[in-house]
């Protein structure tokens, strides 16, 4: 992959791209549900985030409010956890649910984060984030990061918001056309195989799989994407730093 110049712009998922998405998930497990240091919290993560964008997408697009959305956050947990033998009632999954969301926003960016983007925007580079989720929750993480203080409101794009949700191509589309940017010009840097590298391929943006946990891709493996594991290795592959 070539350096990426000023004439680029580059967008970051945010959870568990920008901040380790599985503290909040452990912790708020450990709290209600007594689980211990054997239990499989990071594959049982892998299967609660499955569940939440195979909602999210049944339910036709990220929902920002209501009875919708408490239903989904709830769901993804009985069903996650029920693959890993913890069957719970409505009534616990609220509790991990609120156990989870309390834990959100006691979060730290991975280290590294401020630095590459600190060198992308000396660089001319465009900064920004794309993400799924209701705006009020997602900017809160935002803030928590202090990622606020480095990117502009107006290049912070969130499906709740916005009214596309990844992996829509579209939603791509509009923020390339809003920069006067065509695809090749955009590079995006995500997490989620589904969400994040089907998304931005299929709009025809350079793709970068932050695979930091080194899962495999759920479907179409061949998707043009580079892969990376830790922000040493991303800030090399788009500054073209030596190690």
């Amino acid at each position: 992959m070539r350096p990426i110049t000023a004439n680029h712009a580059v967008f970051f998922d945010v959870d568990d791209t920008l901040y380790d998405h599985l503290q909040p998930f452990r912790e708020a497990l450990e709290e209600t549900l007594d689980t211990g240091p054997d239990f499989p919290y990071e594959p049982a993560y892998h299967r609660m985030r499955y569940y939440s964008d195979y909602l999210s997408a049944e339910a036709g697009g990220t929902p920002t409010h209501g009875q919708v959305l408490a239903s989904m956050r709830t769901e993804r947990f009985m069903r996650s956890l029920g693959e890993f033998d913890l069957t719970l009632t409505a009534e616990q999954a609220e509790a991990v649910q609120s156990a989870y969301l309390n834990r959100q926003f006691d979060i730290r960016p991975f280290p590294g984060v401020f630095e590459l983007i600190g060198k992308l925007q000396e660089l001319g580079v465009v900064v920004g984030v794309i993400t799924n989720g209701p705006p009020d929750h997602q900017w809160r993480k935002i803030r928590a990061l202090g990622v606020d203080r480095l990117i502009p409101a107006e290049l912070v794009f969130i499906s709740g918001a916005v009214g596309l949700t990844k992996p829509d191509v579209r939603l791509f589309e509009l923020i390339a056309g809003k920069l006067g940017k065509t695809a090749e010009q955009c590079c995006y840097i995500g997490d989620s195989w589904r969400n994040d590298v089907v998304g931005a391929a299929g709009a025809g943006w350079r793709a970068i799989w932050f695979n930091h946990r080194g899962v495999r891709p759920e479907a179409d493996p061949h998707l043009p994407h580079t892969p990376v594991t830790n922000y040493v290795e991303l800030a090399q592959l788009l500054l073209n730093e030596s190690k």
